[in-house]
């Protein structure tokens, strides 16, 4: 099938490479002509695991092809909506002006049975405004939220948990005879992963909008509230990590994402939460969502706390002292950057005085360009040398495999901050490290 990918970024340029793995024609549609000419050589631009193979081999193939001129849609079946959402500057709602301007843009190529799918995140109530839009052209709109988690997007993209398909319906809620054929040719899109087993929840325009950001709100709200658990913990004396071990053996609670530490950050967790707050407040339900107020507030907290712990080992002054964070990106296996909470303690501290040394194995770059007063080094054991304080902002698996032995002999304080609580403390303190951590005593 001829399919369409508008908006290459991180979730367009993982779905159009995915897409023509399956075996479909597709074309990426973005603006930026930069990003399109990297994708055209077969390069990612950012960091995603397996992406520059499959676009090497997608391309190779001559199944994929990128523009900038949104003609070249012309006689695809599936269009994909797939570009960004940002937070607007100064309040909570989301951006959709890049949504909007992608839907007008498809407007003129689309004919009666197309079918658009809207993949962006979105506020409830955008896919009903965006289906009138399309209604003159007979072409339908799918609602189809994405489920990515950087740093494992083409798998999660190959081999889904989940598809969700938000269809035009009738009164009764059943889905529209326009509805049912578009689930059709969307099956047929996914006939590889359908036939694997992904489950499948068809439903309709509002339930598919919601089901992204409250499984985000969900995720927040476990993160943070085990991230409360350790405010509490410091101040009685408890372990966070074991406290998060025993609730975790309850199969109603689970263990997964009960790391307390610095907090979430990234590109949609935060701005995703804050527009769903804002949304619900337009719908004059606002009073449903004040909870996650609260979630947002503990996860700033903690950023808060941990330059306060440093401030701590530091013996209450951060002036003359050298501290190295290793990771400046949100998370590991990534080079995204967008509200780290690693990055943003950096910034902290150096604001607060210390002289600060930062190391990432893939965000170096783009973490100078939105921090350049700090200092960056690539060399994990350069970046420590002479430092006071060696803290982890971010859990990549060469930071959590690192010898303490060995970092001892490049370091002038034998201080260890784990911000994300994923460092073993017998074997650190064993090799003569001061260890501390959020929630531990």
């Amino acid at each position: 099938m001829r399919i369409s990918v508008i908006g290459c970024g991180y979730l367009g340029a993982v779905h159009a490479a995915a897409m023509a793995s399956l075996g479909h024609e597709v074309v990426g549609i973005d603006v930026d002509e930069r990003k399109v000419e990297a994708l055209r050589a077969g390069r990612a631009p950012f960091f995603e695991p397996g992406l520059p193979e499959l676009l090497l081999e997608a391309g190779a193939g001559g199944g994929l092809t990128f523009g900038t001129d949104i003609a070249e849609v012309a006689g695809a079946r599936v269009h994909f909506v797939c570009v960004g959402t940002p937070q607007m500057a100064g309040e909570f709602r989301a951006d959709l002006s890049y949504v909007d301007a992608s839907v007008t843009s498809l407007v003129p190529y689309l004919r009666p049975g197309d079918v658009v799918v809207g993949k962006s995140t979105v506020p409830v109530g955008t896919a009903e405004r965006l289906a009138a839009q399309l209604a003159p052209t007979g072409a339908t709109l799918v609602w189809n939220p994405e489920f990515l988690r950087e740093g494992f997007a083409v798998e999660d993209t190959l081999h889904p948990d989940r598809f969700v398909y938000g269809l035009p319906t009738d009164a009764e809620g059943v889905a529209t005879p326009a509805g049912e054929a578009a689930k059709a040719l969307l099956d047929e899109v996914y006939a590889t992963p359908l036939s694997d087993g992904t489950p499948l929840v068809v439903t309709d325009y509002a339930t598919a909008q919601l089901v992204k950001v409250a499984a985000n709100s969900f995720l927040a709200t476990k993160i943070s509230f085990i991230n409360a658990m350790a405010e509490l913990c410091e101040t009685a004396g408890g372990d966070v990590t074991q406290l998060a071990d025993a609730i975790g053996y309850d199969a109603r609670i689970g263990r997964k994402f009960l790391n307390a530490g610095l907090g979430f950050g990234g590109g949609c967790l935060p701005k995703d939460i804050r527009a769903f707050m804002a949304r619900a407040g337009e719908l004059g339900v606002d009073q449903a969502l004040t909870f996650l107020r609260e979630i947002d507030s503990i996860n700033g907290r903690r950023r808060e706390r941990m330059v306060e712990l440093a401030r701590e080992v530091c013996g209450g002054s951060f002036v003359g002292k050298r501290i190295a964070v290793l990771g400046a990106t949100f998370k590991p296996n990534s080079d995204d950057v967008r509200d780290s909470p690693a990055l943003a303690v950096a910034d902290m501290l150096e604001k607060a005085g210390a002289h600060v040394v930062v190391t990432d194995p893939q965000g170096i770059e783009n973490a100078r360009a939105v921090r350049p007063n700090l200092e960056y080094e690539a060399d994990v054991l350069e970046a420590v040398r002479d430092a006071d304080v060696v803290l982890l902002g971010t859990e990549w698996t060469q930071y959590r495999e690192l010898d303490p032995a060995q970092l001892a002999g490049a370091v002038r304080g034998l201080h260890v901050l784990d911000g994300r609580n994923v460092l073993d403390p017998v074997r650190w303190r064993e090799a003569g490290w001061t260890y501390r951590a959020l929630g531990r005593p």
